[in-house]
């Protein structure tokens, strides 16, 4: 979401004019962007509200349930994100008097007192019960149930779905790419420069870290969330340089502090020239692009202990590798370590692994321990496809810079989230199609994940509220929503329930924390960790199932023929 931070909202027992609510356990902060706010919606909502208000209806008790009907990217998983938006918007949700105003005159129209109603109105009579975010979810399990007033209900359907669709759409992606790159490579995300505004880099950093990255280079975002921050330099940094001579104070002292070298740029050159000779080294390495050099040195001198360089303006093995070893072992003189290189460019198996080539060579020939393990980092437009040639290859990298593909979801625009109205006054509604898959399921549902003998998930279940929970041990019968013949018994070896309360409304339920989002990210690896290896693998993945109860199978069936017209043959 967002480019700026507000202040918490205090719970008080009634809306105040922050819109903080009864019924909430621990204050609840406002949403992360300031954009987020009742109006955050489309204009049919408010047409709907009115309609409502207008017939009477408007207090009616209505069920919604939030899911989507196809997992992104090519895949067979979803991890779900955006609950803590939502539980801020609602938290937060009021009309303020210049809201007001603008609706008036736009739907002037519309009764006077019809205006007066949304000046009270709140989300204090609404229930929200969710999946936990950074679960791992699948099509049509709902991920949030949402109970309240339906003209008040109404009017979150679109802000829901804004704040999760591209939540869960960036985590998954996010997710995916840590999967083909791995655990052992360090995952950052560098795609503010190329995101949709500043609200969808923001976005971008919180949901990436989510799903596995490790920091991100968007300061703001670190400044939000507490994102660690990583980056190097530009090439812009590197060609700014003409020569040594540019750099006016060569001083440089020791770590440990007990010494300063005075002329730490010479000290750089006469190890340029030592490796330019060394035998081991074969002689390969000839003169270097000095500025390239001199840009090395200054960013050193700048960056001592964290000295890491960007290799590629100019030649990766003629030029930069030399040039940042000679910067690099001038600093070991002098009791540093260096962190590494940057490819930005060209062939990056082979680079990486030339590189790592020369790493190794000079630790041996100059007995410094640790130099081959230097970091190699990669950028340069990467994606789930390039990471997954790249190992099919073999390389030397050991993090990965990754931006445009990742925060843009290049390959799906959106995942498609809908909300659909299941009951009302506690009566069950279904919403009918020709396209089978946009049948939505009917009633208000609860839901469980059943597990087998090997700790993996084997299936969702979704039954019907009256119903007694599948419980451990006992068979369960799980059917397809819509196909007959799709069926099967379980027997689960552990039960867990999906929908948890983040926010009870009047009710006396207790309400779920919102976990940090350190915590939310140790969730999401321990849940991905959890399912079996073909429903996520990149190719071919198997699909996971998601069943109804039998009781549920007969009662949307039975629903569906009573709702649907019957056909006239002449």
């Amino acid at each position: 979401m967002a480019a700026t931070s507000a202040p918490p909202a205090s719970a008080h027992a009634h809306a105040n004019g922050n819109g903080s609510l009864a019924g909430v356990a621990a204050p609840v902060g406002a949403p992360t962007n300031p954009m987020a706010t009742a109006l955050l919606t489309d204009q049919y909502q408010f047409s709907m509200a009115y309609a409502y208000w207008k017939a009477g209806k408007h207090a009616d008790r209505a069920v919604f349930d939030l899911y989507f009907r196809k997992n992104p990217f090519g895949g067979e998983f979803t991890v779900f994100a955006g609950l803590e938006e939502c539980i801020k918007f609602i938290a937060n949700f009021k009309f303020t008097e210049h809201d007001i105003s603008f609706l008036q005159s736009v739907m002037p129209m519309c009764e006077g007192a019809f205006f007066d109603y949304l000046r009270e109105l709140d989300c204090s009579d609404v229930e929200v019960y969710s999946i936990p975010e950074g679960s791992v979810v699948f099509p049509k399990v709902p991920l949030m149930r949402v109970e309240g007033p339906v003209a008040v209900v109404q009017l979150l359907e679109t802000p829901f779905i804004n704040l999760i669709n591209y939540a869960s759409l960036v985590t998954t992606n996010a997710a995916r790419h840590r999967h083909v790159a791995g655990k052992s490579k360090v995952l950052l995300e560098f795609g503010l420069r190329r995101a949709q505004g500043p609200d969808g880099a923001i976005s971008a950093s919180k949901y990436c870290f989510m799903g596995g990255f490790d920091a991100t280079s968007n300061v703001l975002a670190g400044n939000l969330f507490g994102i660690p921050l990583r980056g190097t330099h530009s090439h812009a940094f590197v060609s700014s340089y003409m020569s040594l001579d540019e750099i006016p104070d060569k001083a440089l002292r020791s770590k440990d502090g007990s010494r300063v070298c005075q002329d730490f740029v010479s000290l750089v050159q006469e190890w340029l020239q030592k490796i330019q000779t060394a035998d081991s080294l074969g002689g390969v390495f000839g003169d270097t692009n000095k500025s390239e050099l001199a840009a090395f040195a200054s960013y050193a001198l700048a960056f001592p202990s964290n000295f890491l360089a960007l290799v590629d303006t100019y030649d990766v093995m003629r030029s930069g590798i030399p040039n940042f070893c000679a910067v690099a072992l001038a600093l070991h003189d002098l009791g540093y370590k260096a962190s590494g290189i940057r490819l930005d460019s060209g062939d990056l198996a082979y680079l990486s692994i030339e590189a790592r080539k020369v790493f190794r060579a000079v630790e041996k020939e100059f007995n410094v321990p640790g130099f081959a393990k230097m970091v190699i980092t990669a950028s340069n437009d990467l994606n789930e496809e390039t990471i997954d040639a790249l190992n099919k290859q073999g390389h030397e990298v050991d993090a990965f810079g990754i931006g445009t593909y990742l925060v843009t979801c290049y390959s799906q625009a959106a995942l498609g989230c809908v909300f659909k109205l299941v009951e009302i006054n506690n009566r069950p509604r279904i919403k009918l199609s020709e396209d089978v898959a946009k049948v939505s399921i009917p009633c208000k549902k609860r839901c469980f994940r059943l597990y087998g003998k090997e700790g993996y998930p084997l299936v969702d279940i979704m039954i019907r509220e009256s119903e007694p929970s599948p419980k451990a041990g006992e068979r369960i019968l799980c059917r397809h929503p819509f196909i007959e013949s799709k069926r099967a018994y379980v027997v689960p070896q552990h039960v867990e329930e999906l929908l948890q309360c983040y926010w009870p409304g009047t009710s006396d339920k207790p309400r779920a924390e919102l976990p940090s989002l350190e915590k939310i990210r140790s969730r999401c690896m321990q849940r991905l960790e959890k399912l079996r290896p073909d429903h996520i693998r990149r190719l071919n993945p198997t699909p996971y199932k998601v069943s109804v109860s039998a009781k549920l199978y007969d009662f949307i069936h039975c629903l569906w023929l009573n709702e649907a017209p019957v056909g006239e043959l002449q």
